[in-house]
């Protein structure tokens, strides 16, 4: 009879709690703009740069933790209302009431190329992931695409299935999201060549419609909620997140439009207001007519957090991309707000 030393069973331990995330609620830094009023803030996207478009026409790049103004763009001949920044920061577009897109070259200063076709102010713009297209979305109705390597002057696409004006547009690898004043959400699949529209309705939920790009209308639309102020996808792309004039963000599920979850207590009845999701998609963000930003619980819906910013309405947000970082624009200034137990370098003891 043999025997066989005993072998320890296998120990399964527990895995470690993933910590609790900290709320961005500690005033760090107030980048004195001197733009005007500030009409929208935008992190890089690696967070370490910020854009500011002000109501002087102008157009400021900044390192906001450090509060440096890195350099000031100046073309647009009216107000600049969105920009944004290509993938490997070498590129900048924006877009104003002046009507145009301009593109520009970030180390230079010099524009590139500029845009005209809108019809009417460009309310927002974005880069595709390759920055070789600036999609724009102005309040004449339309999306359009322009190619950043061609010299044509032309779009090379104009989709113009809203209604009404368009006043927030996102970028995924193969889709375009926008929301319109129309009081709908689309969602455009490159890959599939489809469309896919949102109806969200105050008392039915949402009901989703597939459609062509030729766009059939769906027969039987849920009650709307009014003009849609700003639309953003979640960080892990399975949902959409979208705000409205009637004081309320809905979250839906990208692929079915069903509603999954609805955040009140911000004021939200005249400007186009931002919204935005936390670093790690646990929280729904949103800027405020009271001159608050409201904090929301993603999955309890409940409210975490009311961040008092300023005296005046909040127009634009940013959420830094991996850390728990807020860039908040009220009037005239723009605050960065980080955790309670953030210390910034110039904090640290020598």
């Amino acid at each position: 009879m043999s025997s066989h030393p005993a072998t320890a069973p296998n120990m399964a331990f527990p895995e470690p709690r993933p910590t609790k995330p900290e709320l961005p609620r500690k005033s760090v830094r107030s980048l004195p703009c001197r733009q005007g009023a500030v009409r929208a803030v935008r992190f890089n996207v690696d967070g370490r740069y910020c854009l500011t478009c002000g109501s002087d026409k102008s157009l400021s790049l900044w390192s906001p933790l450090r509060g440096t103004l890195l350099r000031t763009y100046s073309g647009h001949g009216a107000e600049v209302l969105d920009a944004a920044g290509s993938f490997d920061n070498s590129r900048l577009c924006s877009g104003g009431s002046d009507r145009a897109v301009l593109f520009w070259d970030v180390a230079s200063g010099q524009i590139l190329r500029k845009f005209r076709g809108h019809a009417g102010k460009v309310n927002c713009v974005q880069f595709n992931e390759e920055a070789t297209v600036i999609v724009s979305g102005s309040i004449d109705s339309s999306v359009r695409c322009w190619d950043c390597r061609s010299r044509r002057p032309d779009p090379v696409q104009i989709l113009d299935e809203a209604k009404d004006g368009i006043s927030s547009i996102k970028l995924s690898d193969h889709e375009i999201l926008a929301g319109s004043v129309d009081g709908r959400s689309r969602r455009y699949d490159l890959r599939m060549g489809e469309l896919y529209a949102d109806y969200v309705g105050s008392e039915l939920g949402a009901q989703g419609a597939w459609e062509g790009i030729a766009g059939s209308t769906n027969p039987h639309p849920a009650p709307s909620t009014g003009p849609i102020t700003c639309v953003c996808f979640s960080k892990d792309g399975q949902c959409t997140l979208i705000s409205s004039l009637d004081s309320s963000l809905r979250l839906l599920d990208k692929d079915t439009g069903e509603l999954l979850g609805e955040y009140t207590g911000h004021k939200n009845h005249e400007y186009k207001l931002d919204c935005c999701l936390s670093e790690r998609d646990t929280h729904v963000v949103s800027a405020s007519e009271d001159g608050n930003v409201y904090f929301w619980d993603l999955v309890e819906g409940t409210l975490a957090l009311t961040l008092p910013v300023s005296r005046g309405v909040v127009q634009s947000l940013a959420f830094h991309p991996t850390e728990p970082c807020l860039l908040t624009a009220s009037e005239g200034s723009v605050q960065c707000w980080r955790e309670e137990s953030f210390v910034a370098e110039d904090e640290l003891p020598a």
